[in-house]
């Protein structure tokens, strides 16, 4: 049996996606910038995408920008709009544990004479908000926050922290990580007041290579890429179209029967995290019930090594990962946010994520956790010798 427990990092394509991108690699090929019937074609498809995407956070069409992914979304969010705005202040804020595509650009604007506030967390990964209140002053033009982690799954309490942000200044711009939330949580910018906010198509059943950036409509912000001035001259560059089709009729797609599969994803997710919490030497990391989100349970093996964990399971066909898999290939460091949540090294060098889809079976659940238990004892029957 195999059982796929690694969706935080990519998931399956649909078919549906799968067949719209083929019949536009194959037939309706032609680039939206041409004047012809191919190309008028090729831009009747991205304003579908653009349309059934709208539709799913309440916004307007003309707010979406495509682009590559989660990462392009969000250096383009942080570096344009802190490039856009910084006669406004120079002061940056954000958590101690985002993703490297929000901490990096954060790190490379410090070096460009920006001043960025890295807000802690507690020990279930959820940001101070008495922190955020202390923080924020008038030379703050732009707050990045997640809205859930992608290792714990702690859903971060952006509402509240929006409206923190804004008392203490309303000019203040708000970025929000949507990349583990977007088709699992509601997402509604306008009436919780996000101005930026990031999503991957492959996180949501889409291509790789695809995702989008919603900007609230007179939000100032400046390109990163230069070039034709396609997409209004925000984001340059011949739009992939087959694969922005795919990430529109994902998106359409995860959003329907959505209170269904929320309610699958929390089901598993409550079998999954019973059933590991009962084994000896295990922990949750985090908050494992409905306060967190639906896909994502971190559990340490206290004893056993992540890398270790991951390849028995491998050859039991079962797939998980350690940690965040954008940067499983650079080397090896402590997970950040499980460092900034107050674990221990060895126990954060024992933590593997398991994560779930809406095509994620209780079969898969139960063989996982029947799994486990003969695992554990070898590898700590090794480790005691």
């Amino acid at each position: 049996m195999e059982a796929y427990l690694d969706n935080s990092a990519t998931t399956q394509c649909s078919k549906r996606a799968c067949e719209l991108m083929v019949e536009l690699l194959t037939q309706d090929y032609g680039n939206p910038s041409s004047l012809h019937m191919k190309g008028v074609e090729a831009e009747r498809y991205i304003k579908e995408a653009k349309t059934k995407i709208a539709k799913t956070l309440k916004v307007t069409e003309n707010e979406i920008v495509f682009t590559s992914g989660g990462t392009e979304s969000n250096n383009l969010a942080i570096l344009g709009s802190a490039m856009a705005n910084k006669r406004a202040g120079m002061h940056l804020i954000t958590t101690s544990i985002e993703h490297p595509s929000v901490g990096n650009p954060m790190a490379y604007l410090e070096e460009q004479g920006f001043t960025v506030t890295y807000l802690p967390v507690d020990k279930d990964g959820i940001l101070s908000l008495d922190a955020l209140r202390e923080v924020v002053t008038e030379e703050t033009i732009l707050v990045s926050l997640m809205h859930v982690n992608n290792e714990i799954g702690a859903i971060e309490p952006i509402e509240e922290a929006i409206k923190i942000i804004k008392e203490k200044n309303p000019k203040t711009l708000i970025h929000v990580d949507a990349i583990q939330s977007y088709g699992k949580l509601r997402i509604y910018p306008k009436r919780m007041g996000i101005d930026l906010l990031s999503v991957s198509g492959h996180k949501i059943h889409g291509p790789k290579g695809s995702g989008f950036l919603y900007i609230r409509e007179k939000t100032k912000i400046k390109p990163i890429l230069f070039g034709g001035g396609q997409q209004k001259g925000v984001r340059s560059g011949t739009e992939n179209v087959p694969a922005i089709a795919g990430l529109g009729e994902a998106a359409a797609e995860i959003h329907e029967n959505f209170e269904e599969n929320v309610e699958h994803l929390y089901r598993l997710k409550e079998v999954f995290a019973e059933g590991v919490g009962n084994l000896e030497g295990v922990a949750i990391n985090g908050r494992s019930g409905r306060d967190s989100a639906p896909h994502i349970v971190s559990v340490s093996f206290a004893g056993v090594r992540s890398e270790v964990l991951l390849h028995d399971l491998e050859e039991r066909g079962i797939y998980v990962s350690a940690g965040s898999a954008c940067s499983s290939n650079t080397k090896k460091k402590v997970s950040a946010t499980l460092e900034n949540m107050g674990l221990k090294k060895e126990i954060a060098e024992s933590t593997v994520r398991f994560s779930f889809s809406v095509h994620t079976s209780m079969e898969e659940i139960n063989y996982v956790l029947s799994e486990l238990p003969g695992i554990l004892e070898l590898r700590r029957k090794y480790t005691r010798h």
